[in-house]
C-alpha cells in the first residue's frame, strides 16, 4: 500500500483545524525533569492518592467479582456508584439526582466531548467565562462552536452582560465553573447562582455546570449548585480526579432524561462503556473508606500550600500585581500591567528552572497576554516559596 505523497491533505477534518493545542501538556513534557519547580500543571497532591486504599479494593473486588469485572458493562455505568454519587448529592446538597439521570464518563473531559457531540452543530453559539477552561474550549471548537465569552468579575459572571448577551444573540450551551474556577480559582457568590439560574430560564439555553472542583473546599461555605435552582437547564458534570485519582479517568454527567437518552448514545458510539475495572474498585473504596475523611485531609493541605503562595506572593513580587485568593480548588491567577506579556516571561522562568501557564491559553482568541495561573496544590512547601521568589525576580527585573 502506498502512502499519501502528502500527508497533510488527509489530515483536514474542519473540526480539528480549530482546535488549540494544549500549551499545559506540553509544558508538562518539560516539567518532568526534577529540577524544575513546576506550577503549571493542574495536578492533585500525589501524597495524597490512596495507593494502599485502592490496592486492597482492586483486590477485594476481583476476589467477590472478578470475571464480571473484567467482562464488558452496562454503557450508562455501574449502577450501585451511580447511586453512591446520587446519595451524596442529596447528603451533600439537598439534591434530589435520580440515578438513572447519571452516565459515567472517562473524567469529566469526556462529558464535555459527548455534550458537544449531542448538542453543536457548525456555527452554534457557545458563551463560555472570560477566563476559560482551555479543555472546555478544545472541546467546543472541535465541533467548530462559535465561541463568545463573559467576563468573569470576583464573584461569578457579569450578569449585565449575560442578559445582553441572551437578549440579543442565539447562545445553545453558556459553560461555567461555579466552583474554584480553572483557571481563575473564583467561585459563583450564591447570589450570581441564583441570577445565573434566573436569567437562564428566561431564555432557550443550557448551563452547562463543570464541577471538577466543589469537594476541594479549604474555606467558606458549601455553596448550592446552580443546578438547586436551574435543574432541567442544567448538564452538571463531576469528577474523582481531584479527590481519588485522576490517573483512574472517572467522572460523571448528571442531565435530564430527555438529555440523557441522547448522552447515552453519544456514549455508546464513543466507547461503548468507561473501565468496568475502574469502576468497580472506585466504588469498593468509597464503601470501605471514609471518603470525607481522606477529603478533609487534603483540603487541610491545599489550604497551607495556598496561603502560603499567597503570602510568598506578596513578598516577592512587585506590588502592583493582582493575585485571585480562593476558597478552593488547586490554582491562583495573577493580573499583570498590561504591559508585561507572560509567554515572555515564561522563557525566561523555564531557563531559571520554574514553570506557569502563560494566560493567554485560556482565552479562545489568545487576546490577553498579562496574566498567568499558578498551581499550589502539587508542589511543597520549600519548592512553593522558592519559586515564587524566582518568579519574584523576574518580574522585577522584567517590569517596564
Amino acid at each position: 500500500m502506498e502512502t499519501p505523497q502528502n500527508l497533510a491533505e488527509l489530515l483536514n477534518a474542519d473540526g480539528f483545524k480549530s482546535i488549540p493545542k494544549s500549551f499545559i501538556r506540553e509544558i508538562l513534557k518539560v516539567t518532568a525533569h526534577s529540577d524544575i519547580i513546576s506550577f503549571a500543571g493542574g495536578l492533585p497532591n500525589p501524597a495524597f492518592f490512596p495507593v494502599q486504599e485502592i490496592q486492597a479494593a482492586a483486590m477485594k473486588a476481583l476476589e467477590k467479582d472478578g470475571r464480571r469485572l473484567l467482562q464488558y458493562g452496562e454503557s450508562e455505568g455501574y449502577r450501585p456508584l451511580r447511586e453512591y454519587i446520587a446519595a451524596r448529592y442529596k447528603q451533600k446538597h439537598n439534591l434530589e439526582v435520580d440515578p438513572d439521570v447519571i452516565l459515567i464518563t472517562n473524567g469529566s473531559q469526556q462529558g464535555l466531548d459527548l455534550v458537544s457531540k449531542v448538542f453543536l452543530n457548525k456555527g452554534d453559539r457557545v458563551l463560555m467565562e472570560r477566563p476559560a477552561y482551555l479543555g472546555a474550549i478544545q472541546a467546543f471548537s472541535a465541533y467548530n462552536a462559535d465561541i463568545r465569552t463573559i467576563n468573569l468579575l470576583d464573584d461569578g459572571p457579569d450578569i449585565e452582560r449575560l442578559t445582553e448577551i441572551l437578549d440579543k444573540q442565539k447562545v445553545k450551551l453558556f459553560y461555567g465553573i461555579p466552583n474554584f474556577q480553572n483557571p481563575t480559582g473564583i467561585s459563583y457568590s450564591i447570589e450570581k447562582r441564583k441570577q445565573v439560574a434566573e436569567i437562564m430560564n428566561r431564555f432557550p439555553s443550557l448551563f452547562i455546570e463543570d464541577d471538577p472542583y466543589g469537594d476541594i473546599r479549604f474555606s467558606g461555605e458549601n455553596l448550592p449548585p446552580i443546578k438547586s435552582y436551574l435543574n432541567e437547564q442544567t448538564i452538571l458534570l463531576g469528577s474523582f480526579s481531584k479527590t481519588i485519582s485522576p490517573g483512574m479517568r472517572m467522572g460523571w454527567v448528571v442531565a435530564s432524561k430527555e438529555i440523557m437518552q441522547k448522552l447515552l448514545i453519544a456514549k455508546q458510539l464513543t466507547d461503548l462503556h468507561s473501565n468496568n475495572l475502574s469502576q468497580r474498585v472506585i466504588y469498593q473504596y468509597l464503601m470501605d473508606n471514609d471518603f470525607d475523611n481522606h477529603i478533609n485531609k487534603i483540603n487541610e493541605t491545599y489550604k497551607r500550600q495556598c496561603d502560603l503562595m499567597v503570602e510568598a506572593i506578596m513578598e516577592y513580587f512587585p506590588h502592583d500585581v493582582k493575585v485571585t485568593q480562593p476558597q478552593g480548588g488547586m490554582f491562583l491567577w495573577l493580573t499583570l500591567k498590561e504591559s508585561q506579556n507572560t509567554m515572555e516571561l515564561f522563557k525566561i522562568a523555564i531557563k531559571e528552572k520554574v514553570a506557569f501557564v502563560p494566560g493567554n491559553s485560556f482565552y479562545p482568541k489568545n487576546d490577553c497576554h498579562n496574566t498567568m495561573r499558578l498551581n499550589f496544590s502539587n508542589s511543597d512547601e520549600i519548592k512553593i516559596k522558592q519559586g515564587i521568589k524566582i518568579l519574584g525576580n523576574i518580574l522585577k527585573r522584567n517590569s517596564s
